[in-house]
C-alpha cells in the first residue's frame, strides 16, 4: 500500500514538473548598456543650455535624458524607446510656467483671494495633472514596437485620489479644533504683549494632525502605484498587483527606523568632532589662536556637511531601494510575464553616500556618473520571467495592439521621467 502511494505521489510531482516546464517560462535580467562618460556628454549639453537660455531648454534636456535612458534599458533583449513629440513637451513646460509665474505674482503682490482660488484649483486638479502624466509617460514609451498604455478613467483616478481631499479636511478640523481649545492668550507684563498659551490638548491635536497626515500620503501613494500598475495595458494584457497598504506602512517605518538609527551616528560624529576641534585650540595655546579659531571654524563647516549628507539620505535611499523591490517583486503582467527583484536596500544605501560624497567634491560634476550607477544598480536587480518564447509572446501583443490616437492633454503634461 505505502508503494503504491508513493508511485502515486512520484506521478503527480513528475506531472507538475512536467507542466510547469511545458509554460516554457524563460528568465530574462533587464540590462543598461549606457555608460557615466557617454551620458556625461549628453548631461553637461544639457546643464549648459538650460543655463544660457535661463531654464527655456528643459522639456528639450528632460526628452535626451528620457531618450538615452530608454534607448540603453533592454528588457528581455529589445531596448525602451520614448517617442514622446518635442512640441507636445514644450506646450506642457510653458504651461506649467506660465501659471508658477502667475502663482507667484499673486503670492508677492499680496493678492490672498487670489493665492487660495491656486491652492484650492491645484488641489483639485492634481489627480488630472497625475493621470495625464501617467497616459503621458506609458503612451510614449515603446517595447518592440508595442505602445503601453494607461487605461484609468478620470473617475479612477479621482477616486484613487481621495486621500488628498481627506488631508484637507484633516487639517481644517485640525485649524477649528486649536481655535476652539486654544485659552486665553497671556500677556506677558514685561513686554505688554499676549502669548499663545500652549496646552497638552493642542498639543495632542496637532500631533494626531501629523498622524494623520503621514497615513494619507502613504495611502496616496499606495493607491497610485496599485492603480498604475492595475490599469496599465500592453495590448490587451492587464497589469497584475500583489503588495497590500500595511507593506506600505511597514516600509515607512522601517524608513523611520534607518533615519533615527542615521541621525544617532550623526549626532556621535559632530560631537566627537567638535570635541576634537576644542582640544585642538586648547593645546594650541593663546600663541596659536588665530590657526586654532580657523581650525574649528573648518570643522564645522565638515561638520554641517555631514549633517546635511548623513541626516535624511540613508533614509530616502532605503525607501527609495525598499520600494523598488517591493514593488518589482510583486508585479507582473496578465499570465504572460511576471517580475522579481533582489535589489540589496543596503548596497543601494552605500552607493548613494558614495555618490553624493563624490559629487560634492567634484562640485556636481560626478551628478551624471552617479545617476548611472544608481539607475543599473535597481535595473539589473529586476529578472523578467516570461510564460511562452519572447518573439511568440511579442507577436500575440502585437496583435492586440489597439489603435486611435492619444489622450492631448497626457501629451502636454510631459513631466519628468528620469530623476
Amino acid at each position: 500500500m505505502d508503494v503504491q502511494v508513493s508511485s502515486e505521489r512520484a506521478r503527480a510531482r513528475s506531472g507538475l514538473r512536467s507542466s510547469f516546464e511545458s509554460q516554457d517560462i524563460e528568465p530574462h535580467t533587464m540590462r543598461f548598456t549606457g555608460s557615466g562618460g557617454e551620458y556625461f556628454r549628453v548631461w553637461i549639453v544639457n546643464v549648459l543650455l538650460s543655463i544660457l537660455t535661463l531654464g527655456l531648454y528643459t522639456p528639450w534636456a528632460r526628452r535626451r535624458t528620457a531618450q538615452y535612458f530608454y534607448g540603453h534599458t533592454l528588457v528581455a533583449g529589445s531596448p525602451l524607446e520614448f517617442t514622446a513629440q518635442q512640441r507636445r513637451m514644450v506646450v506642457g513646460f510653458v504651461v506649467l510656467l506660465l501659471l508658477t509665474v502667475a502663482y507667484q505674482l499673486a503670492v508677492n503682490t499680496g493678492q490672498d483671494t487670489a493665492v487660495g482660488l491656486f491652492i484650492l484649483g491645484g488641489a483639485a486638479l492634481s489627480p488630472l495633472i497625475w493621470g495625464s502624466a501617467m497616459r503621458f509617460r506609458l503612451a510614449n514609451t515603446r517595447w518592440r514596437g508595442l505602445r503601453l498604455q494607461f487605461a484609468a478613467s478620470w473617475r479612477e483616478v479621482y477616486t484613487a485620489s481621495w486621500p488628498v481631499f481627506a488631508l484637507a479636511l484633516v487639517w481644517l478640523g485640525v485649524f477649528w479644533g486649536l481655535q476652539s481649545l486654544a485659552p486665553a492668550a497671556v500677556v506677558n507684563e514685561e513686554t505688554g504683549r499676549k502669548l499663545p498659551e500652549v496646552t497638552a490638548p493642542l498639543i495632542g491635536l496637532v500631533a494626531l494632525g501629523l498622524l494623520l497626515t503621514v497615513l494619507c500620503i502613504i495611502r496616496l501613494e499606495f493607491n497610485y502605484r496599485s492603480l498604475l500598475v492595475l490599469r496599465s495595458r500592453i495590448g490587451n494584457e492587464a497589469g497584475r498587483w500583489k503588495p497590500v497598504y500595511m507593506d506600505f506602512v511597514k516600509l515607512w517605518l522601517a524608513t523611520l527606523a534607518v533615519f533615527l538609527v542615521s541621525l544617532l551616528v550623526l549626532v556621535a560624529l559632530v560631537a566627537g568632532l567638535f570635541t576634537g576641534s576644542l582640544g585642538l585650540v586648547s593645546k594650541l595655546g593663546k600663541g596659536g589662536m588665530g590657526l586654532g579659531i580657523f581650525v574649528l571654524i573648518m570643522a564645522a563647516f565638515v561638520g554641517a556637511l555631514l549633517a546635511m549628507m548623513l541626516a535624511t539620505a540613508p533614509a530616502r535611499a532605503y525607501r527609495e531601494a525598499a520600494l523598488f523591490r517591493l514593488t518589482w517583486s510583486n508585479i507582473g503582467v496578465s499570465r504572460i510575464a511576471r517580475f522579481k527583484c533582489n535589489l540589496s536596500t543596503g548596497g543601494y544605501v552605500l552607493l548613494r553616500l558614495r555618490n553624493m560624497l563624490l559629487t560634492v567634491l567634484t562640485l556636481g560634476f560626478f551628478r551624471p556618473f552617479a545617476m548611472v550607477s544608481e539607475y543599473r544598480m535597481k535595473l539589473e536587480s529586476v529578472t523578467v520571467h516570461v510564460k511562452g518564447g519572447v518573439d511568440q509572446v511579442a507577436g500575440r501583443l502585437g496583435r492586440q495592439q489597439p489603435g486611435g490616437i492619444g489622450d492631448a492633454l497626457a501629451d502636454a503634461a510631459g513631466l519628468d521621467l528620469i530623476g
